[in-house]
């Protein structure tokens, strides 16, 4: 399969070699297990089923998920091995099925949800690098997407990501999002049923770009849209950058937080308790699988 997938448009047969990803050609999936600490409208009470793909397109300096998104570990699955799981997931009474970092495998995801579709949401969650062209593929499929809206600059791109054109990828792709699924509806238990969240991880020494990028969802995304503010990064996979060696202080976190509430967007906001390694999953174990 010559691969196009995601912004870096490699263009490697990866039935061949790795692509970019560090990925081959069949599906690889670190956990699949219930996942209670995402945004209350997609875990509620009983959380979310979390389906943690391996490899990643970009190549984040902090990564939490490094384990698996740098190095690609993971466990084969066919898409009817996925297929069975989701429904282990489903019995387990979970709101939403949550696919993590899935875009290496669209086609197989797709595959998957031939064989059955959950009776639950199916949550898109990603890191907003994202092609039009791949998006439109999961257009029906997805129902729910939960997109990173990381960094504004090409230096911070390139800095922190390894992609300068992240900001360039994720505005399209976070437009066509909103597009697909409309304004957010939400069912009686407030599950979402349709709708498109923002995620953006506030980073130590780049509030500027927070603030920036903030302003963009306000302009350019529909009225209402909502934004996951996180306070949750800690300094992992022994990054090294200048200024991304420490926690994000209290008036970094006043500084975005007072914008975000200055131009009225919607959506939920972390403690200081959220910077911990202590919320990081267990991939690769037995009980990282239902």
């Amino acid at each position: 399969m010559i691969c196009r997938l995601c912004p870096r448009r490699c263009g490697v047969d990866r039935s061949l070699q790795p692509g970019f990803c560090r990925l081959g050609p069949g599906m690889r999936i670190a956990r699949i297990a219930p996942h209670l600490w995402e945004e209350p409208p997609i875990s509620g009470e009983r959380g979310t089923g979390a389906v943690f793909f391996s490899g990643c397109t970009l190549r984040c300096v902090y990564c939490q998920n490094a384990d698996i998104s740098h190095t690609g570990k993971g466990r084969p699955f066919s898409p009817q091995a996925l297929s069975d799981a989701l429904k282990r997931l489903t019995d387990l009474g979970v709101h939403t099925i949550s696919l993590i970092t899935g875009t290496p495998f669209v086609p197989e995801i797709l595959k998957t949800l031939e064989l059955w579709q959950p009776p639950v949401p199916i949550v898109w969650n990603s890191s907003g690098y994202e092609t039009v062209s791949t998006l439109r593929m999961l257009e029906g499929a997805v129902s729910v997407y939960l997109p990173d809206l990381k960094h504004w600059s090409p230096q911070a791109g390139r800095l922190c990501a390894g992609a300068p054109d992240y900001f360039e990828a994720a505005s399209a792709a976070l437009k066509e999002m909103c597009r697909q699924t409309g304004p957010a509806e939400t069912g009686p238990d407030g599950i979402f049923r349709r709708g498109v969240l923002v995620r953006h991880l506030i980073l130590p020494g780049f509030t500027s770009e927070s603030i920036k990028l903030l302003t963009w969802i306000r302009d350019e995304l529909p009225p209402g849209t909502q934004v996951s503010l996180m306070r949750q990064y800690v300094p992992l996979n022994g990054v090294s950058v200048p200024g991304l060696d420490r926690r994000v202080t209290d008036r970094e976190y006043a500084r975005v937080l007072s914008h975000m509430r200055a131009l009225e967007l919607p959506g939920y906001v972390q403690e200081a308790s959220s910077a911990s390694e202590d919320f990081v999953p267990v991939f690769n174990q037995p009980e990282s699988f239902v």
